[in-house]
């Protein structure tokens, strides 16, 4: 029954003495906790020994190959960064324009006095 339900919406609930139960379309679903503090098998530290030397083998084999380099779509393709287009002037204070405006406009304002 729940082999079909992977990946579906359920409804939890939690009960105040600590059990939780996961239901779907009123249905009870059996489920387990995972126990994060499993103890460790001596079985399993041996595997990972001779895994940690396979390992290490693999990794000064690697070391002694010439490394092989890595291209970035952007390289390969031989992309250029198109030029910026020119912006606005915003140094108003050495414009010839702006300063004759400036000129015209206190030439006005003597002549209205």
């Amino acid at each position: 029954m729940t082999r079909g339900r992977v990946g579906k919406y359920a409804e939890t609930y939690a009960y105040t003495d600590g059990r939780l139960d996961v239901h779907w379309k009123g249905y009870s679903l059996p489920d387990t906790m995972f126990d994060k503090d499993q103890p460790v098998t001596h079985a399993a530290v041996t595997e990972n020994k001779r895994l940690g030397d396979t390992l290490a083998y693999a990794k000064e084999r690697q070391a002694s190959q010439d490394k092989p380099t890595v291209k970035s779509n952007r390289d390969k393709n031989g992309y250029v960064k198109p030029t910026r287009k020119p912006r606005r002037r915003t140094d108003f204070i050495n414009d010839p324009a702006v300063i004759a405006r400036r000129k015209n406009a206190l030439s006005r304002q003597k002549a209205a006095e």
